[in-house]
This record gives C-alpha cells, structure tokens and sequence, in this order.
C-alpha cells in the first residue's frame, strides 16, 4: 500500500508541537520556535568568518537583496496564501564541521525547508545526511568539480564542463602547451586537478607541475620558485579564499607578470580583485560564468541595485549572482508548486527559467543543475573583469562529464 505524504505545511506544524512538548517533559536539547503563518523561514549559511570569507559575505548580501525583491513582489504563494520570506543568517566560520552543525541548526529546530550557502566542496558534502534526514534543500552557488547529483542539492554554481573545460579549451586555442596547477587542499582543486589531467592527457598538453596549499595558506614562495623553474606557458590555479592574496604577491616578488606568465584562475572573482588590489591581479584570466560588466539591461538593473544597497564602492560577482538566482528560482518553484515540501519544490524546479543578470538560466530537472553561458575574462586594472570570450549560448549541465571522451577514458 502506498503510504500518503503529509502535506508540508501539516507535517511542519506538527513538527512544531512536538519539540514543544519535549521542552515541557525535558526532553528536548534546544528550544522550540516559533513559526508565524504569514512567512517562511529559510536559512542564509555562509563563511562570515575565516579564510573564505572574503569571497562568501557578497553572497549573503546578494541572497538579502533577492530575498527583499521577492517579498515586495508579494512574497511565495503557499496553500494559496501570500506569505514573505524570513531569513535567519548564520555564520558556518570557514570550517565544513561547523557548516554541517549549523545546517542541522537551521532545518532541525529553526525548521526552515531550504539553505542557501556554502562554498567549498566539502563543506557541501558535510550536509547532505542532514538534507537527507531533515526533508531540506541546499542550493550551493559555488562553481565545483561536478561528479555529484544529490535529490537534495540544487546547484546554481557552473560544474567543470561549463567552467573547468572552456578555460581548457581557451587555454589550449592560445598554444599554451605546458600547463601548472596549483590550489588549494580541498575537494574541488584535488577533482578539478584530475579532470585537467585527463583533459591535457587527450588534447596535447603537459601538466609540468601540480602543488597544494592548506586552505588559509600564505606560504607561496617555494610553489612560486617551482613553477618557474617548470617553465609552464600557463598556470591554473584552484586556489580558495585568501590564500590567492599571498599567491599573486610571491608571483609579483618573483617577477613572474602577466604578460610573462597568465594565471588562469577558477576562483578569483571581482570581490577577490576588489580586496587583493588590481595592481596584483591586472592581466591574469578568469574562467566564470559571470562578470560585473556582462552585457545586458537586466545586468545593468541588478549592478546598480547592488551598489544602491551596499555602497558604490561594493562590486558584483559571479557566485553572489549565482546565490541571487537561487533564491529566485527556489522562490518561483515554490510558487508553482504552492508548497515547500521538498519533493514539491524539487518537481517545480524542473525546466524552470529565470532571466538572470548573466542572461536566462534554466534549471535541469535530472541533474537540478543550471543551464549557464562560460566565460573567459581578464582583469582590467580598474579592478573589473572584462569578457574575453563567452560560449555564444547557456551550456547544459553535465556533472559527469558523459559526453566527454578523454574523461571516459
């Protein structure tokens, strides 16, 4: 016999009353909350703290901002009610075990149904027995390696065949033939590394070197003086956080330019250039799916917005408008599907479009991926990220690389 669901909004007030009833028996650990009928809780969980903050706090102001769009537009239509979007903030430090405990904050005892944050790849895999367990989705903005497709995860951030293959690709088209990698020591940089290997392996290129840093890093120098002796036509760095700062200041020290040797980089946005310093960074490439100065009016709108909000100095980047659509996209599903019930939401999402400030994005149903045009830019020394190169078209989402024979192989 099929068992029947109970409805979202029942088996979340239900949920409710029972943590309170522990609370009187003293049971329960923490204490309950109170859930208003007329909003809906979601939870905002990024690095406010630590080695990724300074490329995480953009994406909670840009998750605020869409969020506050959304609510004078009336909000999600839930039941057939209106109801505005409440978020609680929390900050996960830099660290994925803290991530993962305040994940099972948010959707245990604040019972909100979504998170929207993380950063790193390990950071998202701390969390997905508690989206699991919990009944909550994760919508992660980050770009990562891809080999993952969780029912649990919607993942607006570019997997490798919308980041990772077009900086190959472009890297190649200019004849840069031997190739350096260096990042972080995490999952993203140690998958991605693997799939340039297999990629180089097939296309004619070298890989004459491969270094890792712990993440917060700022020893560089005995990385830097490898890599020039390697004598490498590129470089392509998966470095995350602040350590990129340390990185491009030995590149500098060493006298290792630009013009003499292009780093590709996969992590550095104009939030990371903002802080560095263009005077570092001028010259070097960015593989993204966005950029502050991506053609559009409707980019256009959503920059001054952003600097109307926070201050003309700030800048925009391509995580943060990635952390911005998924909160639209999440917004639109649960309007569809009147419900934010996971499996609900998660049906909704399915060929779902949102005209996005990088162009209109579409939401894999399959993969729950996002449909996003690649990029190749380089920094100008006003500290902006001027496009180079772009794919002409959105590219669909293909975590695994199916399609690719030198992976395959």
């Amino acid at each position: 016999m099929r068992r029947r669901r109970v409805p979202s909004a029942r088996r979340r007030a239900l949920a409710v009353g029972l943590v309170a009833l522990l609370a009187l028996s003293g049971c329960a650990s923490e204490p309950p909350v109170a859930v208003s009928s007329s909003t809906v809780r979601v939870g905002l969980l990024h690095s406010l703290t630590g080695t990724t903050a300074i490329s995480e706090t953009a994406l909670v102001n840009a998750e605020k901002m869409a969020i506050e769009e959304i609510n004078a537009a009336g909000g999600v239509t839930i039941d057939g009610r209106e109801k505005k979007i409440d978020p609680i903030v929390m900050d996960s430090g830099s660290d994925p075990v803290r991530f993962a405990k305040k994940t099972k904050e948010l959707v245990k005892w604040n019972h909100v149904p979504v998170v929207f944050g993380g950063w790193t790849s390990s950071s998202r895999k701390a969390v997905l027995p508690t989206l699991a367990e919990h009944e909550a989705l994760l919508f992660f903005p980050a770009p990562y390696e891809g080999l993952e497709s969780s029912p649990n995860v919607v993942y607006t951030g570019a997997t490798a065949n919308q980041q990772v293959v077009p900086a190959l690709d472009y890297l190649k088209a200019q004849g840069s033939r031997r190739i350096f990698l260096v990042g972080s020591d995490d999952l993203f940089p140690r998958t991605a590394n693997k799939e340039i290997k297999s990629y180089a392996a097939a296309n004619g290129l070298t890989i004459v070197g491969e270094q890792y840093r712990p993440l917060g890093s700022t020893d560089f120098a005995s990385i830097v003086a490898t890599m020039k002796a390697a004598q490498p036509h590129a470089v392509v760095n998966t470095l995350t956080g602040d350590s990129n700062a340390a990185f491009f200041a030995a590149l500098n020290r060493a006298k290792l330019t630009s013009s003499a040797l292009p780093v590709m980089s996969l992590s550095v946005t104009e939030e990371e250039v903002h802080t560095i310093g263009p005077e570092v960074l001028a010259g070097h490439l960015v593989a993204r799916n966005y950029f502050q100065t991506t053609s559009g009016g409707r980019n256009s709108k959503f920059v001054q917005a952003y600097k109307a909000k926070y201050g003309e100095d700030k800048v925009t980047s391509d995580p943060m408008e990635a952390a911005y659509v998924g909160v639209h996209l999440w917004a639109k599903a649960v309007s569809k599907a009147g419900s934010t019930d996971v499996v609900d939401v998660r049906n909704a999402l399915g060929g779902l479009s949102f005209d996005a400030p990088e162009g209109r994005v579409t939401v894999d149903g399959g993969t729950r991926h996002v449909a996003r045009t690649a990029r190749i830019g380089v920094i100008s020394a006003d500290g902006l990220i001027d496009e180079i190169r772009n794919s002409g078209r959105p590219i669909t989402p293909d975590p695994y690389l199916t399609s690719y024979d030198w992976w395959k192989a």
